[in-house]
């Protein structure tokens, strides 16, 4: 299991970037700390950095591959990766890209990482908003850590974050299977998770975030609003037994590992397939070719049309 993620998969393959990597340290801390000096949030540039980004480079936060992101970074500034950018030469992302990068440097220093999907108490509370964090294992403590390489010290300043960011409190970020079991116990409000400027929150949402995260533990690192097979869409009904057993599966996804690759390579819907919606161009958009020859057949169902969707992010 940990041989398994500290490998890469088809989008944290570095590809002829791999050079890149090769001088920089397997420190969190320090990959965290280079992370930021690369990418910029893109919806916070302006207001948190002072660049307002053009409407030709918003596509960069669509970049899924870590290869075609580190191609970018170079394009942008082709100097070694542990100078820190000017914001305006900072390649643009939203929190997957963070996480995906960590995950990335970690990996290829053979350190078993993994992009998590769920939500985070930090930026509105009490709402728990959508997000993405690696989660590294640190071997001295023998457990996983949960690293928010995103927040930097203007995030931190911002939102009052107190906290080890590279060492986020499970109380702090929820996997969507922990979410999931405390929506469904009463332990909290549904209404609390989701993206709460779009008015999107719920146990759909719940939901669909899970089949993002166990795409994520089988190494298929999508982006927060990719659409495929088994996620629910808004304001319809769907099977919560089976989203109870996913759950149970995935909060403690180490237990039942052999379980949580069986399920996502056979089970219709999990798996991604070689097409998946993308909600925020509002179409179906084809997986980078080496994802998808990762995802033979992909699920029996097809990508949901947009008028099933109604999602805005």
């Amino acid at each position: 299991m940990f041989a398994f993620y500290a490998s890469h998969g088809p989008m944290t393959d570095p590809g002829e970037a791999g050079a890149l990597l090769e001088p920089l340290t397997n420190g969190a801390a320090d990959l965290s700390r280079i992370i930021q000096g690369l990418g910029i949030y893109d919806v916070v540039a302006g207001d948190f950095y002072g660049f307002e980004p053009s409407d030709d480079r918003l596509s960069e936060i669509h970049l899924r591959p870590i290869a075609e992101r580190l191609a970018r970074v170079v394009e942008l500034d082709d100097r070694p990766l542990h100078v820190a950018r000017a914001p305006e030469r900072r390649v643009l992302g939203r929190c997957n890209s963070f996480a995906l990068t960590l995950v990335t440097m970690l990996r290829a220093k053979g350190v078993p990482a993994r992009s998590r999907g769920g939500f985070a108490a930090y930026f509105n509370p009490p709402n728990f908003e959508d997000h993405w964090v690696c989660e590294y294992w640190d071997a001295h403590e023998g457990r996983w850590r949960l690293a928010d390489s995103q927040i930097d010290e203007v995030w931190r300043q911002r939102l009052e974050i107190r906290f080890d960011t590279l060492d986020v409190p499970r109380t702090q970020f929820l996997t969507a299977a922990e979410a999931w079991r405390q929506c469904r116990s009463g332990e909290a409000d549904e209404r609390w998770f989701g993206i709460s400027f779009a008015g999107l929150r719920g146990l759909w949402f719940v939901a669909s975030s899970m089949v993002r995260d166990v795409a994520a533990l089988n190494k298929m690192e999508m982006a927060p609003w990719d659409v495929w097979g088994a996620q629910p869409r808004p304001r319809e009904e769907f099977d919560l037994a089976f989203f109870d057993e996913l759950a149970a599966l995935t909060r403690d996804p180490d237990h039942a590992f052999a379980e949580v690759r069986r399920r996502y390579n056979e089970e219709n819907g999990l798996r991604v397939p070689p097409t998946v919606f993308n909600a925020l161009n509002d179409r179906p958009e084809a997986i980078d070719a080496r994802a998808a020859l990762a995802s033979p057949g992909g699920s029996s169902r097809a990508a949901p049309r947009h008028e099933e969707l109604d999602i805005v992010r």
